[in-house]
């Protein structure tokens, strides 16, 4: 399914939002395998790579090497959630505190 890959073409988290960038003609999908196949008819509506891996009953790392397959040959698009900021340092909460209590 794979070749032997376990690293992807590009980034998806679980909550990646993947959708088929375009119609999908034949020759977009001849040299495809089955799974990528699948992965491009659940994807005409946006769908999580959490839910391809549950719906298609394939482990996560192996979908986002499908995933990568299809990212280069510009068939889907993914849309990544915003990365989370950093929280500040404990130190900095602490500095708050004793800034309020001086008051």
């Amino acid at each position: 399914m794979t070749g032997g890959r376990t690293q992807a073409n590009g980034r998806f988290d679980l909550v990646s939002m993947i959708m088929t960038s375009r119609s999908v003609s034949g020759a977009d999908v001849l040299d495809l395998g089955p799974e990528h196949e699948a992965i491009l008819r659940r994807c005409q509506q946006p769908t999580s790579v959490a839910e391809l891996s549950a719906h298609l009953n394939l482990p996560v790392g192996t979908i986002r090497v499908l995933l990568g397959d299809l990212l280069s040959r510009l068939l889907i698009l993914a849309n990544n959630p915003d990365p989370v900021p950093a929280l500040p340092d404990d130190d900095l909460f602490e500095e708050v505190l004793h800034g309020i209590r001086n008051l």
